[in-house]
């Protein structure tokens, strides 16, 4: 298949260079000087998000890969004039549900199809796969499954719903993940502080094997304690997107009881007060997982 990626960040220059391994022709933009990137992803370059949609042909299909929020706007806002009924946009990022109930609406009065693909995987996402949880009208995401299947590990792309499904279930997804890096950093920050003087990267490596806590995690966190048994080198600064608060908004709303993702998304804020080996280790791991920036101590 022809789509237009817009946006070549970490997620948005593999996932380019997945598809074009894959057989689809893909036109790029993203801003700065990004040309370099998308040549070398085997994509064609676009000077802009309009001139992309005009490169594409009709019906034009455009992924975004962009920042939550006015940028996502602001994009749409751009190309829309070069939109017609028939064309679909489909926003990969991490968007607001609601947000993107609102797009899908606005865009449905143009003809135009807007789907809202939750996408997790991150740096490893090239080699492994993206999972994809996608939302939107069914027609519209059967015109586009060929890019979700290249995209996508076998059995890793589900339409979840109607427009603003996959971004919730993206939200909840993100809402769990808080939750389990933070009992990974307080179980390993228990064992750092026990009078035994523990081999750590032992522990995560034999933990890998046949445990009840065995994960992906935990073979990211292993890695991480063999470049850096006692994680001196990172700072316990550990940032939030967004999603946490919007899954834990929504447990209050439905009257949800989420004490652990409450706990967790706290625990993040108390991260920037103070250095903990907890913190450290949730650092670790996003870097590990999907190239998220590190202070170093």
């Amino acid at each position: 298949m022809k789509l237009g990626m817009v946006g070549l960040g970490r997620m948005g220059a593999n996932m380019t260079r997945r598809l074009t391994r894959g057989g689809h022709a893909v036109i790029a933009y993203s801003h700065g000087d990004a040309e370099p990137i998308a040549r070398e992803s085997g994509a064609e370059w676009a000077p802009s998000a309009a001139d992309l949609v005009d490169r594409l042909g009709k019906p034009a299909i455009v992924w975004l890969m962009i920042p939550a929020g006015a940028p996502v706007d602001a994009t749409i806002a751009e190309m829309l004039p070069k939109l017609s009924a028939g064309d679909i946009v489909v926003d990969g990022g991490n968007s607001y549900y609601r947000d993107s109930v609102r797009r899908a609406g606005e865009l449905a009065a143009r003809g135009i199809a807007y789907l809202d693909a939750g996408t997790s995987g991150g740096v490893w996402g090239l080699e492994n796969g993206y999972c994809l949880m996608v939302g939107g009208e069914e027609n519209a995401v059967e015109r586009v499954r060929p890019v979700f299947e290249t995209l996508a590990p076998p059995d890793g792309f589900a339409r979840v719903g109607g427009p603003g499904a996959g971004h919730y279930v993206k939200m909840v997804h993100n809402g769990i993940e808080y939750a389990m890096l933070q009992s990974l950093g307080e179980g390993f920050e228990i064992l750092h502080a026990s009078e035994f003087g523990l081999d750590l990267p032992q522990i995560a490596e034999v933990w890998r094997y046949g445990s009840v806590v065995r994960s992906w995690l935990l073979d990211l966190l292993s890695d991480a304690l063999k470049k850096d048994p006692a994680l001196e080198h990172i700072r316990g600064w550990v940032d939030d997107s967004g999603e946490g608060r919007w899954t834990l908004q929504e447990a209050i709303d439905h009257a949800v009881p989420a004490p652990a993702l409450a706990d967790a998304l706290f625990a993040r804020f108390r991260s920037r007060q103070t250095d903990s080996f907890s913190a450290r280790a949730i650092a670790a791991l996003r870097n590990e997982f999907g190239g998220h920036a590190v202070r170093k101590s």
